[in-house]
This record gives structure tokens, C-alpha cells and sequence, in this order.
């Protein structure tokens, strides 16, 4: 967003026109750019660290915790720090921030209401995802979960009228592959794996959440686009709604366990660290978001499974063959073209004779103006990105 649009657009200046880089070449320029690799930072670490804070936690020895209470208490912490920066917001008067809180919940019901199903499909996502690395490699899961780009892809089409570049099909056709090479190598193998590991269970939880994330993204922008909610308005509803439906799926798939041996049962330091990731990581990403663009997203993507591949080889001893390399490899290169920006899709297809005039595409952008990012399925815990700037210069300005 702010990368390219505010340091590096790709639109010529025009007669008097002045780049935003040259007004404060010492100061502004730098203060950007070192946002940007902040951003990069963040986005990498969140991205990986979750994956593996989950498998890792999962794997220990002793007593398992149950997955449906770290859901529950993930969208309780994530709704609590929503009400602290509401309550902020409000210069800490409690008067301002009940009425605002029963005008926008309660008043406006209808609107309330709305975000209903896509925090369904939430809850029902992180606890796919405890499912997916409890079967799965945190390597492999990485690698399949970036799925969620096609998913969230077709659905923009579908629900959207969205068009991609002819550029960004083929994106996909090579994430589908490399997804399909990694799946292969695990199918075929992949090394030892512990007993109580199930990996077509795996791949069908991670294939699930990667469908319900892309509609869930797409369905929450087409009802949502536009709204005039705060992202912690926003953040906060959509808490309120998952604690409730998170504690119905406890009740439903773990309830008798659960009030049998209690609901912290088997919590240790590393599972507080996997829900504070879940509760808090999305809120950040949702802010340094703001300073990073498409392109840095995918690199930060890309980043995150070599990262995830290196930790799982020192941590959990997998093995890295030639035939997985080949498929994370892939991934990782569809990542980075399906996040390029309309200019530089057509400088590769241009150099490569395969000039695109397909029409305007998802990131397709006045001149002068940043692109904006992609649909991304990792909820985050946040609102779905495409509008996210927007909501996040009301809060600046609140």
C-alpha cells in the first residue's frame, strides 16, 4: 500500500508534479522505508511462528490441551484488547464508550448481525487449522495452506465479478501444482512420522479451512465493503460472535472431556504463546499491514515457508527431499507473481511474448494511486484487507 504508493509509484510524474520521496528525502523516505521492513519483519514472524508455535505445542509429551478452548480463549483476548482501544478511542470515558458500543451492536442490529456467518466460518477455521498441523508437517502445512490464494481468487471472481490477469491464472495453475508435488511427497512418505499422525485427515482439514477462509474473506468484503465500523468495532463483533460459537463447538465436540478435567486442562507456556499469537498476531498485521504492499506481502509469504522448512528440519527433524523442494519452490514462485502489481505483470508478460489484454485486474489501480492488497484468507483476526486501509485511517482519525 504506502510502498508503492507513497515511495515507489510507478506512475511518471507529470509536469510539476513532486514524488512523494523528494518533499523529505532525509527523513520521510527513510521513516517509509524502515516501515516497510518492519512491516516485512512482522509479517514473516507472524506468519511462521503461529504454524509452528501450534505444531509444536501439539507435539510435546504429557497431556494434550484441548484445541476448542484455545480457539475460545484466542477470540476472548482478541475481543477484550478491541475494548481496551475502543475504550481509548473514547479518551477512557466509560459514558461515550457504552453508547457508542449500543449504537453500533445492539441499534444497529441488522449490521451486527451480518458478520454472523463469517465469524462461523472462522471458528470453524482455527480449529481446522489445529486439526491440519496435528496431522500435517509445519512445513507441509505451509506450503498447502498457501491454497488459500486460489480459493480466495476464485471466489473474488465468483462473488465479486473480479477479473485476473492472465498473469495471475497461470499464478495459480503453478500454486495448484507445487501444492499438488508437496502432497505427493508426503503421500510417498516424507520420513518418519509419529504414530498418532494422520495425513489424509491432515490434508482434508487444511483443504476445508483453505475453502471456508476464501469465501469467509470474500463473503465479509461483499457485506461489509464500505461499512463505516472501526477495524476494532469490527474486530470486536466479530469476537463477541466467535466466543459464543467457539463455545458452542467445545460444548458439541469436547464438552464431557472438557468438564471432566477442566478448561486449561494441559495448558503449558507454549500453548499461552500459541492463543496470545492467535489473539494478538492478526490485530498487529492488521496495522503494520498498512505499510507494506502486495509485492512485500508475498515476499513476507515467501519468506515465512522458508522459514517454517528450516525451523521444522531443526525442530521436528523433517526432511527436506528434492521432491518437496520442488513443490515449496513453485509455491513460493506463484506467490510472488500472483502479488506483483498490474505494471510489472505486464513487464513480465511482455518480456516473456505473452503480453496480457485480459482487462483490469484484481490489483488494477488509477495511476498515482497504491495499489490495493489482495484478499487474504488469513483472517487475522481482522477485517478482510481489501477495505482495511480505509477503516484504518477512520481509527487514525477517530
Amino acid at each position: 500500500m504506502a510502498a508503492v504508493g507513497a515511495g515507489g509509484s510507478t506512475a511518471a510524474p507529470g509536469p510539476g508534479a513532486v514524488s512523494a520521496g523528494s518533499l523529505e528525502p532525509g527523513t520521510a523516505s527513510a521513516a517509509h522505508r524502515r516501515l516497510k521492513y518492519i512491516s516485512l519483519a512482522v509479517l514473516v514472524v507472524q506468519n511462521a511462528s503461529l504454524i509452528l508455535s501450534i505444531r509444536y505445542a501439539r507435539t510435546l509429551p504429557g497431556d494434550r490441551f484441548f484445541a476448542t478452548t484455545a480457539v475460545v480463549m484466542a477470540e476472548v483476548l482478541k475481543g477484550l484488547t478491541c475494548l481496551l482501544l475502543l475504550f481509548a478511542q473514547k479518551r477512557g470515558n466509560v459514558k461515550h464508550l457504552v453508547l457508542f458500543l449500543h449504537e453500533a451492536v445492539l441499534v444497529q442490529y441488522v449490521d451486527t448481525l451480518k458478520l454472523a456467518v463469517p465469524s462461523l466460518i472462522y471458528t470453524l477455521q482455527n480449529n481446522l487449522q489445529y486439526v491440519a498441523i496435528s496431522n500435517l508437517p509445519a512445513a507441509t502445512f505451509q506450503v498447502t495452506y498457501q491454497l488459500k490464494i486460489l480459493t480466495t481468487a476464485l471466489f473474488s471472481v465468483l462473488m465479486l465479478n473480479r477479473s485476473l490477469s492472465r498473469l495471475q491464472w497461470a499464478s495459480l495453475l503453478l500454486l495448484f501444482t507445487g501444492v499438488a508435488i508437496v502432497q505427493a511427497q508426503q503421500a510417498g512418505g516424507g520420513g518418519p512420522r509419529p504414530l498418532d499422525q494422520n495425513p489424509g485427515v491432515g490434508l482434508a482439514a487444511v483443504v476445508a479451512s483453505c475453502l471456508s477462509s476464501g469465501f469467509a474473506g470474500v463473503y465479509f468484503e461483499k457485506i461489509l465493503k464500505g461499512s463505516s465500523g472501526s477495524v476494532w468495532l469490527r474486530n470486536l463483533q466479530l469476537g463477541l460472535f466467535g466466543t459464543a460459537l467457539g463455545l458452542v463447538g467445545l460444548w458439541w465436540a469436547e464438552g464431557t472431556a472438557v468438564a471432566r478435567r477442566g478448561f486449561f486442562f494441559g495448558y503449558t507456556p507454549a500453548v499461552w504463546g500459541v492463543v496470545l499469537n492467535q489473539a494478538f498476531g492478526g490485530l498487529l498485521v492488521a496495522v503494520v499491514v498498512k505499510y507494506a504492499d502486495n509485492i512485500l506481502k508475498g515476499f513476507a509469504t515467501s519468506l515465512s515457508i522458508v522459514l517454517s522448512t528450516v525451523a521444522s528440519v531443526r525442530l521436528f527433524g523433517f526432511h527436506v527431499d528434492p521432491l518437496f523442494a520442488l513443490g515449496a519452490g513453485l509455491v513460493i514462485g506463484a506467490v510472488y507473481l500472483y502479488s506483483l502489481p498490474r505494471g510489472a505483470a505486464k513487464a513480465i508478460a511482455s518480456a516473456s511474448a505473452s503480453v496480457s489484454t485480459s482487462g483490469p485486474c484484481i490489483h488494477q489501480q488509477p495511476p498515482g494511486q497504491p495499489p490495493p492488497p489482495q484478499l487474504s484468507s488469513h483472517r487475522g483476526d481482522l477485517i478482510t484487507e481489501p477495505f482495511l486501509p480505509k477503516l484504518l485511517t477512520k481509527v487514525k482519525g477517530s
